[in-house]
């Protein structure tokens, strides 16, 4: 079972933070460390960081938003990275959200099947040191100066149909989070469906999944800070789809939230949402969770690891920690 560990971007750590806890990936064995992009940190910087400070572990983007910088732009920045860790470096892409790209970034969020696909286009065109053309986005006589050693495999981050269709169609693997084991098998389907669309042998697309996880002594506390982070995450419309079947109270918590009501909001979101949605618990809970996607198709499962409140360190590690020795001991 391969095993990978996605960077608390939301908890306010610092850099070397986060470069400690990606040592800490690699010191336990994990294949990968992914780098997100929310309000923290950038995630180029961040993944250049990770890569110089260590020599194994496969470094991604977990994800990158295709609206925020040009394909041009992007193409360089993963060509850099690559050039510097040969063989490590995965680009993981996505659509993002309506919030961080409009109201953040200025963009604005439409086509975005469309644009993952020309996006994707426009990377393995550069890579390949063709003078790129493209529609969607616009990309017209742009050719790298700098090309990588190896192509980065490109990660497709998919949660509705369109997407694990598409990632079927034209990714080399495909992420999905939000996404309890046994609901694995309904998005592999798409994803399986958009291979043969495209005419690609089944099983082409590699799959990977995140969830949260937690295993640090301050149990309590981190299960109810993922209770706000289920519910913020459950409230963003582009997400809203995958957070549906985990609790029924959703649209009524979601009218509390706005009509700033936190606290009943909250409330409303269950126990039995939390733990359906994240591994809270010791590092043989977490590792249970990586066990049954794996064991529902999952070829990669990947560990978010939150603190028990922003700014903690010691619970990440303790995840990271957790989890691999737990992985080490055959499931009972």
């Amino acid at each position: 079972m391969k095993l990978g560990v996605t960077m608390p971007v939301d908890d306010g750590l610092t850099a070397p933070d986060y470069l400690r806890l990606a040592r800490a990936a690699e010191e336990h064995g994990y294949d990968s460390v992914w780098v997100g992009e929310v309000a923290g940190p950038e995630v180029f910087a961040m993944l250049g960081l990770i890569a110089a400070g260590t020599s194994r572990i496969r470094v991604g983007s977990g994800i990158a938003g295709i609206y925020p910088r040009s394909a041009a732009l992007t193409a360089m920045g993963f060509a850099t990275l690559a050039s510097a860790a040969p063989g490590r470096v995965l680009a993981g892409l996505g659509a993002s959200s309506p919030t961080i790209v409009r109201d953040w970034h200025g963009r604005e969020f439409d086509a975005p099947l469309a644009t993952a696909e020309g996006y994707v286009s426009a990377l393995r065109q550069a890579w390949a040191g063709e003078r790129v053309s493209v529609d969607r986005p616009r990309v017209r006589g742009f050719r790298a100066g700098l090309l990588p050693p190896t192509p980065p495999p490109v990660v497709l981050a998919a949660m509705n149909p369109g997407m694990l269709r598409l990632a079927g169609r034209i990714a080399d693997g495909v992420f999905i989070t939000w996404c309890p084991p046994d609901e694995v098998a309904a998005k592999l389907a798409l994803v399986r469906e958009g291979e043969r669309e495209a005419g690609r042998p089944p099983g082409t697309v590699w799959a990977m999944a995140s969830f949260w996880g937690y295993a640090g002594e301050r149990v309590d506390e981190a299960t109810q800070r993922l209770r706000r982070l289920v519910l913020q995450y459950a409230m963003v419309p582009t997400h809203r789809a995958s957070f549906a079947g985990a609790f029924a109270e959703l649209d009524r918590a979601t009218r509390r939230w706005h009509d700033g009501d936190r606290r009943g909001a909250l409330a409303l979101v269950p126990d039995e949402a939390v733990h359906r949605l994240c591994a809270v618990g010791d590092g043989a809970t977490v590792a249970r969770r990586a066990r049954d996607l794996n064991a529902a198709g999952v070829d990669l499962s990947v560990v978010l690891t939150p603190g028990a409140e922003p700014g903690d360190l010691d619970g990440p590690l303790a995840t990271i920690e957790g989890l691999a020795q737990a992985a080490r001991t055959p499931a009972r």
